[in-house]
């Protein structure tokens, strides 16, 4: 086998090694069914003890209690944008909005069609260079929403806020399982899977059996969130292979320690880029502050464009890729998920510190 990249794209993102090495081993005959996982119904017995596994792994992992349900569903995030304001607001009914980049500003987007969002809080006049931590929240809202990491602009919660007794929803797309969370203040959490828990084509949603009995009836079958509870994320054809990958990738984390594991590894990777970058902040030039920086997806500029591109290319030479920023904001973007090696963040600091001392 060829050599492996060290892989920094922020998603479609890097997988374990462990986890593609069971799916090409099983490709061919899963289960000793004589049949690809491609191939089997999602309906069979074989399908089912890996549906149920990997359920099983995240309420384990996360450490869910039996008043959370665990679905799959299709649709990204995106679609999640919709649903959760189509479930849960309704006349007369208000939620409240933290906006912290392009995807909460989307997610409130969705939320104004189909109800009276309001914005608790925003660091959008400050470039989304932080994390706000004074919000204005209503007592009598629905929910509050947040966006628990930022993918384009690199900054991230570290300490959850405090809603009393409102639930937070969240969209943890981009950070969910890579550290110990108390789930205890969140009523529903969303997360497409291809970051931290497997390839692109299914999202993962927890919701509490409470606001799951808020959630309104008449919606179209599929967008009602009682489906997928009541029919076990089977009312239609789920996306078997990607649940299967979720399986390996979680049964990988698992192996690893868990998520004080995973924590411990990411904290270690993003100490090493972070200080990189504070070591010579005139030339490797970090917008986020400091309390707010996120530990999935470093985001600094050099000097001119010019430096950048050349950056990008040079990196890529040796074997490292997805480096170039989000084309909305330019620069570069080190994506650095559970399943990047600490070999591959060391690689890129002494890239970084030869090419500064090139220029």
């Amino acid at each position: 086998m060829s050599k492996r990249a060290f892989n920094f794209n922020p998603g479609p993102a890097v997988l374990p090694l462990p986890a593609l090495e069971r799916a090409r081993d099983e490709f061919m005959d899963f289960a000793g069914t004589g049949m690809s996982v491609l191939e089997t119904s999602h309906r069979s017995k074989d399908y089912e003890a890996v549906h149920n596994e990997a359920k099983a792994l995240i309420a384990e992992l996360l450490g869910l209690t039996p008043d959370y349900h665990v679905v799959f569903v299709g649709g990204g995030a995106s679609l999640q944008f919709a649903m959760v304001p189509m479930n849960l607001l309704g006349a007369g009914k208000s939620a409240d909005y933290v906006i912290t980049g392009s995807w909460s500003k989307l997610a409130i987007k969705e939320a104004k069609i189909l109800g009276a969002p309001k914005v608790a809080a925003t660091s959008e006049p400050d470039g989304f260079t932080y994390i706000p931590t004074k919000l204005t929240l209503d007592p009598n809202a629905t929910y509050v929403h947040i966006t628990t990491n930022n993918t384009i602009y690199g900054t991230q919660y570290h300490a959850f806020p405090d809603t009393g007794s409102v639930p937070i929803v969240a969209d943890m797309s981009s950070d969910i399982m890579w550290r110990p969370i108390d789930v205890k203040p969140f009523g529903l959490i969303y997360a497409g899977a291809q970051k931290n828990m497997g390839p692109a084509g299914v999202t993962v949603v927890i919701i509490r059996d409470d606001l799951l009995k808020k959630c309104k009836e008449g919606l179209p079958t599929m967008l009602s969130y009682a489906t997928h509870v009541e029919k076990e994320s089977l009312y239609n054809t789920c996306p078997v292979f990607p649940i299967y990958m979720v399986r390996n990738v979680l049964a990988w984390v698992k192996e690893q320690g868990g998520l004080a594991a995973m924590e411990k590894h990411n904290r270690k990777k993003g100490d090493l880029l972070y200080g990189a970058l504070d070591a010579d902040p005139d030339f490797f030039r970090g917008p986020v502050r400091k309390d707010s920086r996120s530990f999935m997806n470093v985001v600094f500029r050099l000097p001119n464009e010019d430096l950048e591109a050349a950056f990008i290319s040079e990196a890529k030479k040796l074997g490292m890729v997805g480096l170039k920023g989000h084309r909305s904001v330019g620069g570069i973007r080190a994506s650095m998920y559970n399943a990047l090696p600490f070999e591959a963040v060391q690689t890129l600091v002494n890239f970084m510190q030869d090419f500064r001392k090139r220029h």
